[in-house]
């Protein structure tokens, strides 16, 4: 895994930006639309099953950096950040390895046609969408601006 030093000094590296409560709900609402498209494509292909839950878990992710002001283009970088929120108690505890996990799959299915199965678990991602929702709702200006400091 990559350190955020590093990530700060990358072109499209971790900065901070305006907190952007439109681009939240955006990430948030294309969240959803991809928990829809995943129900879909079950059984189909593993990799557009891969790539589609990996997305649904990093949209999540992203509206709640787009509300605290955090721009990312590495998605090792947003993992990174994703490391720092849970030991902020920001996000669930584990949610950054299942990103990176997941990540992992989606790579090996859609770049490298590996064909793994993919364990897709209803329930789950429908409460981690729940829990980012809430998230959202509950970050305040002061919450944000205790949080930025530590980017």
């Amino acid at each position: 895994m990559v350190d955020l030093d590093w990530c700060k000094k990358q072109d499209r590296g971790v900065r901070l930006v305006e907190p952007n409560d439109n681009l939240s709900r955006e990430y948030l609402r294309s969240a959803k639309e991809t928990l829809i498209i995943l129900r879909e494509i079950e059984g189909k292909s593993n990799m557009w099953l891969a790539t589609t839950k990996y997305y649904f878990e990093y949209f999540c992710a992203y509206s709640i950096l787009m509300k605290i002001g955090i721009k990312c283009e590495i998605h090792d970088c947003t993992i990174k950040i994703c490391q720092i929120l849970e030991k902020q108690k920001i996000i669930p505890k584990g949610f950054s390895k299942i990103l990176e996990e997941d990540k992992e799959l989606r790579i090996d299915n859609q770049y490298y046609l590996k064909n793994k199965k993919v364990k897709v678990d209803h329930d789950g991602l429908t409460n981690l969408y729940l829990e980012t929702k809430n998230i959202l709702e509950k970050l305040t200006s002061e919450k944000i601006n205790l949080i930025r400091r530590f980017i």
